[in-house]
């Protein structure tokens, strides 16, 4: 079992920079997969970065998009989204999702955090 807290969010202008992050506790011993999955309203859960912990290997389903980092503190169990040049339709309830194996997409998620939520005005 993996706890998931999310903080960070909040709201910017257009232009401006979040940092998302996220701990996680419970059943961290060995390594596994962390990511950022975000929901606009009105659309589905989609994925924004991923990082596997044992290696610090990145993934991000977006590959046009280059403004947001994942990152990671392995010696504090945290995870961080950079978000740099903020756009509106950034906007939406990001989530810290976690699986010992996958988490590339929803569907291999095990556990969520609560959510966090980022409104960017234009």
């Amino acid at each position: 079992q993996v706890k998931l807290v999310e903080s960070g969010g909040g709201s910017v202008q257009s232009g401006g920079s979040l940092r998302l992050s996220c701990t996680a506790s419970g059943d961290t011993e060995s390594g596994y997969c962390m990511g950022w999955f975000r929901q606009a309203p009105g659309k589905e859960r989609e994925g924004v970065a991923v990082i596997w912990t044992s290696g610090g290997i990145t993934y991000y389903p977006n590959s046009g998009n280059d403004r947001f980092t994942i990152s990671q503190d392995a010696a504090k169990n945290m995870v961080y989204l950079q978000m740099n040049n903020l756009e509106a339709e950034d906007t939406g309830m990001y989530y810290c999702a976690a699986d010992h194996s996958q988490c590339t997409v929803v569907e291999d998620v095990t556990w969520w955090g609560q959510g966090t939520q980022v409104t960017v005005s234009s």
